[in-house]
This record gives structure tokens, C-alpha cells and sequence, in this order.
């Protein structure tokens, strides 16, 4: 294990960096139940996972040392239970802001917590949330982004990693940095309490917003446009005139073939 400080930002002031690890998410979660003294923004980075974590227990697989591995921990206090969405929000701008700057505006979310490029996945967000009462005591925000690693597993439908986007190799760690400053501003800014302004961006980067686009629900194939994602989280599609929200385990996009 290595401990890195740096200077400046919050978020990424404390690095812990592990060679391989099952999960950066659970190693966080252990440190946390163990009352590991833990200073917020504290990142904890692995070069390998071995049990990666991604949506609805989905594995996460990353070639050792070509990716970006890590998880956050916050302390978000200021969130009810009821307002993850928010929190949510905030860390998927942060993330794909600074990606945006290195690989241009087909950077998106895609609902609720993948960052794609045109329809391709570049990486995706866990938060796990440890409540105490009505409030969030401690966010764990894992997340991974493929960066410079060239050949995927062939059962992975359409990954892509930042090197195959510009044809160059990246420095891990000054991309995990502009990350972590990215997360800091937007989390600072709901801190704030300034979500309309972040839902309103989050909507304005989502993929396929305002779009018609094919989704799978029920077996059933229908073509419908995004129009909102409400307070819990949940993506409002329009179709037939009429919005129905759909829940992760409810919906799925359907691409195009290319």
C-alpha cells in the first residue's frame, strides 16, 4: 500500500493506493466499520481488482494497472435518505466534466450512473450510502474509467477506454486529480444546496435526453424520449403522450448496431 498526500483539493488529498484488492468500495466500507480515522475526500485506489463492483451486483473487470479503480469517501450529513439522487447527480457532473475536456462533449451520462462516449461505455459510478437516522453519515462513490486498456472480454457489449479515443496513453493519476477536482466542486455545490442548478446540468449532459430512443421494458421494445429523471432517481420517459418512470431493474436502452 502506498499513502500519497496532495497538496490543495479535499477530495484526493489522501490517496491510499493498493496493488490488488477485491474491491476499492469494500476495503472503503471495512475501514469505515472499523472506525479507521478517515479524513473526508479520503481516495482509496487499486491498481487491480479482483471483485470489482458495478450496478444491480454486476462485476466491474479492468486490465491491472491500465485503469482507474478508486472509490470516495464523503460524509454527506446534509442528505435525507430520501435525497441520494442529489448526491448522485452531483459526483456523475463531476466525473464527467473533466472527461469532457480531454475527450470532447460525446461524453455523457447515460441514466443512471454510466459515463458513456456515443454509445459506448467508458466507465460507471457505485454509491453505496451508510445511514445513520434520517441522515447520510458516510458515501462511498466507486467508481471506474477505462483509460488506457486496448482489449475487453468479448461478453462486454460495448466498452471503450480513453487511449482507444485519442490514441494515446494517459497518466492514471492525472486523470483520477482532475476527477477528484471535478467531484469537489459539484459536491461542494450541493453542499450549498444548489441542486436545481446540478439537475438542471445533469439533465443537459444526460444521454439521449429529449431524444426518441428504443428501450426494453416487460420483454416489450418501445421507442419513447426521455424527458426527466425525478427526485428518487427515477428516469420519466414519454410515450404515447404520457410519462411513465421506470426504476433501474425496470428499463433497459436498446442501441443500434454499429
Amino acid at each position: 500500500m502506498q499513502n500519497n498526500i496532495i497538496s490543495g483539493a479535499f477530495v484526493g488529498q489522501n490517496i491510499l493506493t493498493f496493488k490488488e484488492i477485491t474491491s476499492t468500495n469494500d476495503l472503503t466500507k471495512e475501514l469505515v466499520a472499523n472506525s479507521t480515522p478517515l479524513p473526508e475526500g479520503t481516495v482509496i485506489m487499486a491498481e487491480y481488482q479482483t471483485a470489482g463492483k458495478g450496478q444491480q451486483q454486476n462485476g466491474w473487470f479492468s486490465e491491472a494497472g491500465k485503469n482507474l479503480t478508486f472509490s470516495i469517501l464523503l460524509f454527506p450529513a446534509f442528505l435525507s435518505p430520501g435525497n441520494t439522487f442529489q448526491l448522485l447527480a452531483a459526483i456523475s457532473l463531476g466525473v464527467i466534466k473533466p472527461l469532457q475536456k480531454l475527450l470532447g462533449d460525446s461524453i455523457r451520462i447515460k441514466w443512471p450512473n454510466d459515463i458513456y462516449y456515443g454509445q459506448k461505455k467508458l466507465g460507471g459510478i457505485l454509491i453505496e450510502n451508510i445511514l445513520a437516522g434520517n441522515t447520510v453519515k458516510h458515501a462511498v462513490i466507486g467508481i471506474g474509467i477505462n483509460v488506457n486498456q486496448e482489449n475487453f472480454p468479448a461478453h462486454l457489449p460495448n466498452p471503450v477506454s480513453i487511449k482507444q479515443i485519442i490514441q494515446k496513453e494517459s497518466r492514471l493519476k492525472e486523470v483520477l486529480l482532475e476527477i477528484c477536482a471535478g467531484i469537489e466542486f459539484y459536491y461542494l455545490k450541493l453542499k450549498s444546496a444548489d441542486f436545481a442548478e446540478i439537475k438542471q446540468e445533469y439533465l443537459d449532459n444526460l444521454y439521449g435526453f429529449g431524444q426518441e430512443l428504443l428501450f426494453k421494458s416487460n420483454e416489450e421494445i418501445f421507442e419513447g424520449e426521455i424527458c426527466i429523471v425525478n427526485h428518487l432517481g427515477m428516469l420519466g420517459i414519454k410515450r404515447k403522450k404520457e410519462i411513465e418512470f421506470f426504476n433501474l431493474k425496470q428499463i433497459k436502452f436498446i442501441f443500434n448496431e454499429s
